[in-house]
Formats: C-alpha cells, structure tokens, sequence
C-alpha cells in the first residue's frame, strides 16, 4: 500500500506517507502548550509527519483565543516539552507558523491594537469568545516598516522552534490568513510594490519563505497554500496566474515541501503538482461527509498527485491512525462538540484498538 511506503522530506526520511495535518484545538491558555499538548502529539507520533496547529509568530499575529505562541522565551520552552514527547516515541513534527492578518480582534491583544492586513478591509467574518462572537473589525493597512518586521517575526518564530527542538517549520499561507491575503486580489488593494499585479501580490509570500529559508534552511521550511478557496472573506479572481507565478518564484528554494488545501477544483492541485518540483503534501478535498477518507489518501497518492498525503479529523479522533488503517478499520467519529478549547476530553482520550 502506497501509503506506507517510505519517502524523504527536506532531510527528514518519513516511514510513511501519511501525515497529520495542522488542527486548531484552541487549548493553549495564556498561548502556551501544556503536558496535555505533549500527550496529544505523541500519541499521534506514528505520522509520517506531523504538523502542529497554527502558531502564532507574534502577538499581533494572533486571530482566535488560546492559541499558542513561539515569540518568548516561556512558549519556547512550553513547546520543547512537546518536540521531546514526539521524538521520544520516534516521530517527526513541523511547526505550522501561522499570522492570522486581519483574522484577529483587539481583544486579543494586550495593548487593545487593530489587527493588521495588506489593506484596510474588513473580513466581514466573527471571532469567537466566552462573551459571544464579535465582529473582525476593519484592520489596519500596513506601512513598509509593519512589513519587514512582520517578515523578521516569521524568521525570529522559526529561529525559536528549532530551538523549541522542532525538525522544521511549515508557513501558513492558506485560508485565508495574512500570506494569503496580500496574495489574494479581493483582499489586497495596495498600489505599492507589494499590491497590483501578480508580482507584487506574491512578493510578500516570497520574502517570508527566503527569510524564513536563511535562518533555520530552506530543508526545514513548508509552505501551505489553499488555491482557490473562499474563506475568512478572502477571494482570488486569478488563482492559476497567482500560484504559477508563486511556485516559479520560489522554485529555485529547495523547500522541505509544499502542502496543498484542497478547497479549491482538482485542476488547480494539478497545476500546483505540475509546477513545483520538490515534494508536495495534499490534504485532499472533502468529501459529501465534509472530511477526506482514506480512500481519497490513496487514490490521489496512486494518481501521482501528491508524495504525502496529510489528514485532519482522522487523526484527532484515532491516534492510532496508521493501525487502524491497515487492520481496515475501525474507525473512532471526530466529536466536533470538543474540537475547540476544553480539557482531555475529545483530545487525548480517544481509544487506540
């Protein structure tokens, strides 16, 4: 089974080609990880690779409660606890280094400041909070000098997590948070050299993954990206020009990977596959049920769409995942209810067979 078959990532040799996707789970109080975070992840160490949930670089970079940090000392610390549960089961874990933009709200932020973003435009999505939901508020464009010190946060946050003792960093520039936003014509409207045409959307893209690239080496570096997606308000009208000049630009970087979202049509992870040359990671698109099966892992591993292949819900609720698949199940359900936030309850008890 193709699955199970061996493949080397950057200068990691995975003995699997399934890896655990990065999963908000919203535990991390006051931004820092807990030994029940250690737990979670090594529990789940039989990933080819896991990929951590969005950490924040920065403390503006934040978008949503109780998620974790890599940008002082103390989160640097909380998070060697959980690199040393990992990789004292034997596994392989990335930092997913995640800047949510204008996804954020004051209220997150000790000095009470806007979120920022490539341009001052709205989400027009909510924030969840114990008090309700409130409203993203209209965010602040950001100057050239937010700019380079937002790029040398990505590169200060990566500099910690290989302290923190992870094996690499991956950039979230999916979904819809700030990478993509400068990246994405409906969200971006500057007329400078990081706005207006492809070349100029892109740039900000480019300048994190080198940063990022020169300080930790481009063989711990991912990159995610979602072609086509519509979420957190953010739209592109010209995602095959978009991700072809993307990959181009940063073909000549010898990236761990690139991970693809599947969100939006298959032609557009074809295009992606056709025009990166190193290694590339599929979350493969939902299905009718909203989550991808294993059977959608091994038929887009069979078609050649991807090296690896990385899956979310099954992994949170079978930390046993790569068992289970090769016994044929079964299969523990994902209670969404625990998701987000709370205690061990939906995140290290689920049974293992």
């Amino acid at each position: 089974m193709k699955l199970f078959e061996t493949v080397t990532v950057g200068k990691l040799d995975l003995p699997n080609r399934l890896a655990m996707a990065p999963m908000t789970r919203s535990r991390a109080y006051g931004g820092l990880v807990t030994e029940l975070t250690a737990e979670y992840y090594a529990q789940r160490a039989g990933a080819g690779l896991i990929i951590t949930e969005g950490v924040q670089p920065s403390v503006i970079g934040q978008g949503y409660i109780q998620t974790p940090g890599l940008h002082s000392a103390e989160q640097v610390a909380a998070w060697r606890r959980v690199t040393d549960a990992v990789h004292g089961k034997g596994g392989r874990i990335f930092a997913q280094l995640m800047h949510t933009g204008r996804v954020g709200h004051p209220s997150l932020y000790p000095d009470g400041a806007l979120p920022e973003a490539p341009s001052a435009l709205a989400s027009g999505e909510q924030l969840y909070t114990p008090d309700g939901m409130l409203d993203h508020p209209t965010p602040r464009a950001m100057t050239l000098d937010d700019i380079s010190r937002t790029i040398e946060d990505f590169a200060t946050a990566a500099r910690n997590a290989v302290a923190a003792g992870f094996d690499g960093v991956e950039l979230h520039g999916a979904n819809g948070y700030l990478i993509q936003q400068f990246m994405a014509d409906g969200s971006n409207q500057r007329t400078d050299a990081y706005g207006g045409s492809v070349a100029g959307r892109i740039r900000f893209a480019v300048e994190v993954v080198r940063a990022v690239s020169d300080t930790i080496g481009p063989e711990r570096v991912g990159l995610r990206v979602s072609p086509g997606i519509a979420m957190n308000g953010v739209t592109e009208s010209d995602s095959p020009e978009l991700y072809t000049a993307l990959l181009r630009a940063l073909a000549g970087q010898p990236l761990a990977y690139v991970h693809v979202l599947e969100m939006g049509t298959r032609d557009l992870t074809r295009l992606v596959r056709a025009e990166w040359p190193g290694r590339l990671i599929l979350n493969p698109h939902p299905t009718a049920q909203g989550t991808a099966t294993v059977e959608d892992a091994t038929a887009a591993l069979e078609d050649g769409l991807a090296d690896v292949i990385s899956l979310g819900s099954l992994w949170l609720a079978n930390p046993d995942l790569p068992e289970r698949i090769q016994a044929d199940g079964p299969y523990n359900e994902a209670q969404r209810a625990t998701f987000y936030g709370g205690d061990h309850r939906g995140y290290t008890d689920y049974p293992s067979l």
